[in-house]
């Protein structure tokens, strides 16, 4: 809850979570009295049919303590056809939508084949993608390649969420967090992007990550 309240404290109101991380219900205790329309959150599930991603949605919005939820992705998508392998998911999200229960859907990628397909999907209107300039914990070591497929979802009018940009805190020197930032900022395509935390102090001092 502290850690949660100093971000919001220094304007970050952007919160990315999971049912596979447990971490819904963490975050709803650290946002007790925060007005809703003060802070973001994007969540994601495996459910690939109808019935699975009805009942995803009605337990997150009971676990997180809202009404609606900003973000809903397909979370991992490893394969290039996975459109057909969640077709009852997407299909139950897209109407989710237009009952006001979430206010956009996508998919978080591993994999440039994946990555492919997302940029080309009417389904996917925000897709969290991994990017650094060094090619860590990438879906390709070429960030030029990646780098040209959030492009694409650019042009498109998606929304484009960073991740891994500090390569889970393996980029943890000043100057290569520096121009990690400087890099993914410079793209002009990343409209946001997460990094974790588990301490509000500033890096060196006394942070145990500094991602």
């Amino acid at each position: 809850t502290k850690v949660v309240r100093h971000a919001l404290d220094q304007g970050v109101c952007f919160f990315d979570v999971a049912d596979q991380y447990g971490s819904h219900t963490y975050l709803r205790e650290a946002l007790k009295g925060v007005p809703r329309d003060q802070y973001v959150i994007q969540t994601k599930t495996h459910a690939t049919n109808v019935a699975d991603a009805r009942s995803h949605i009605e337990r997150y919005r009971m676990e997180l303590g809202v009404d609606y939820i900003d973000i809903l992705l397909l979370h991992c998508m490893t394969k290039e056809g996975w459109p057909a392998e969640n077709q009852g998911s997407m299909e139950y999200l897209m109407q989710a939508k237009e009952e006001k229960l979430i206010r956009a859907h996508g998919t978080s990628c591993h994999g440039m084949d994946p990555l492919r397909t997302a940029a080309k999907s009417p389904f996917v209107q925000v897709d969290l993608a991994r990017i650094n300039p060094e090619g860590l914990l990438m879906d390709d070591r070429k960030p030029d390649e990646v780098a040209s497929e959030l492009q694409e979802m650019h042009d498109a009018g998606k929304g484009v969420i960073g991740m891994k940009i500090l390569g889970e805190g393996r980029i943890n020197t000043p100057d290569r967090i520096d121009a990690s930032l400087r890099f993914v900022l410079g793209l002009g395509t990343v409209n946001a992007f997460i990094i974790g935390f588990e301490s509000a102090a500033l890096y060196g001092e006394e942070a145990r990550d500094p991602r």
